[in-house]
């Protein structure tokens, strides 16, 4: 299609349906492709150097290690986030989680693509897996935005997607008001994990990470169903 063509048809679609930032609720330019407009997408944040180095979580005050991955170990060899959950980006992720806004998973894995090439270390990775929905939530909700968000990184990043590579076996409450130890026993042999995990290495792929209770479940998962390393990399991390 030529240029021009394609030009006239977003303007007129842009003025059957406009589009305003997902934040503010500033119109949104007919050439313009993201969801936010510039000023609130220029006010996504990444992640500070000073970050733990497993976990990733930021930290104030410097050092390798936050207090919780400090001498510890577990299934999750390492955790990465392409941004910090700040205002801006949660109005995009309640969209698209809450608002059945399918149509977001290209822009927010794209974000997350470009992200993943500044963190070198989740290069072994080149597996992916979502984090599985429980049949119930799924028949609510009627899509999973990790698996969305998976298959949409997966094409942009040269990862190979295992689809249905894990199941969740209970339909855990919400972590949400729960407490660090409350989400952890949540979250213990919520998941089981089959033969596509066998030696290899898999990358996690959610939407938001707060405590990793979640992500450390499955990664215990992978691992006991024989897979290698497993780390994750999540859209978005609670600071």
């Amino acid at each position: 299609m030529k240029p021009g063509i394609l030009k006239a048809g977003k303007w007129l679609l842009n003025a059957l349906l406009p589009r305003a930032c997902l934040h503010c609720g500033l119109d949104l330019h007919y050439l313009w492709e993201a969801p936010l407009c510039p000023a609130c997408a220029d006010a996504l944040e990444t992640p500070p150097a000073l970050s733990c180095a497993r976990c990733g979580l930021p930290l104030e005050g410097g050092g390798a290690s936050c207090p919780d991955c400090r001498g510890r170990g577990g299934a999750l060899t390492l955790a990465r986030s392409a941004f910090i959950f700040n205002p801006q980006l949660r109005s995009a992720v309640h969209a698209f989680k809450y608002r059945a806004r399918e149509d977001l998973a290209g822009w927010l894995a794209g974000e997350m693509a470009a992200a993943l090439k500044r963190h070198p270390e989740l290069g072994p990775y080149n597996f992916c897996a979502a984090v599985p929905l429980h049949k119930a939530r799924l028949r609510g909700r009627g899509f999973n935005q990790a698996e969305l968000l998976a298959e949409k990184l997966a094409a942009r990043a040269n990862l190979f997607h295992l689809e249905g590579a894990a199941q969740r076996l209970r339909d855990t409450p919400s972590q949400t008001e729960l407490s660090k130890a409350a989400r952890k026993a949540n979250m213990a042999g919520a998941f089981a994990a089959g033969a596509l995990a066998q030696d290899r290495n898999i990358l996690l792929i959610d939407d938001v990470a707060t405590t990793l209770a979640t992500l450390e479940s499955l990664a215990d998962a992978f691992k006991k169903a024989g897979a290698r390393s497993v780390a994750a990399f999540t859209l978005a991390r609670e600071p």
